[in-house]
């Protein structure tokens, strides 16, 4: 119990300062290329809505719906977005330091920092190959069939590195790579034939760009920081 709790208490300090340092990273960067986005894609719905207004005739209406809630802009949006990282960081460190104390030996922060990079190469590297990050307004398929590409792709990513880094023989190799490259050459599901992004193409690979840095910073200080800790915490425990 006192193990569990310190691989806990690791992860909330953890899940608190990479939260926050992520909610800064992203306000200077992915933040203001999704406003710019939402721009585009509002005015392209708005243009839509006129159009169908037009071409209903006068005895049929059509309504257009409005999207969920979302939070206003400034404070409130800024806000939710560092409740949101704080919590996700929370989440993915009790995952990655508890992985690391199964090894059951001393981890330091350059080998959290390994760990890291493994995570950022099965969470985004991988996926992006098939799913790059989208903004708004941007053409996809349906989330249910992204979802579950995008689970096995980590999953097979992360396994393959893990079969190879701790296994160092020859017979690993081939089925490492097999795993990793199993969901490309299954591929990924694709958006519809025909329909293009509303933002403009500059500002999508700003923003793919602005979300890869963003991912090697977050997994960067996940990794090592998750370590440092909790390598400080457990003997305590």
């Amino acid at each position: 119990m006192p193990f569990l709790r310190s691989i806990v208490f690791a992860s909330v300090i953890v899940g608190l300062i990479v939260g926050s340092a992520i909610t800064v990273v992203q306000f200077f960067g992915t933040i203001q290329l999704i406003s710019q986005a939402e721009v585009f894609e509002k005015a392209g719905d708005s243009a839509h809505h006129h159009g169908a207004e037009h071409s209903s005739g006068p005895t049929e209406t059509h309504q257009h719906e409005e999207g969920g809630w979302e939070p206003q802009d400034g404070i409130e949006r800024l806000s939710f977005t560092l409740a949101a990282n704080v919590l996700t960081s929370i989440g993915y460190s009790l995952v990655l330091i508890g992985l690391i104390s199964l090894r059951g030996t001393t981890v330091t922060w350059r080998e959290g920092l390994l760990w890291g990079l493994a995570a950022f190469a099965s969470v985004m590297l991988a996926p992006m190959l098939g799913l790059p990050p989208e903004l708004p307004g941007t053409p996809s398929a349906p989330l249910d069939a992204r979802q579950i590409w995008w689970v096995g792709t980590a999953l097979a990513t992360a396994t393959g590195i893990a079969l190879f880094a701790f296994n160092r023989t020859g017979w690993a190799l081939i089925p490492a790579i097999a795993l990793i490259a199993a969901p490309h050459i299954v591929g990924a599901p694709s958006a519809p034939v025909g329909e293009h992004g509303l933002a403009p193409a500059e500002l999508e690979q700003r923003f793919i760009a602005a979300a890869v840095i963003t991912s090697f910073v977050f997994w960067v200080m996940l990794g090592s920081l998750g370590a440092a800790i909790h390598h400080r915490l457990r003997p305590a425990a």
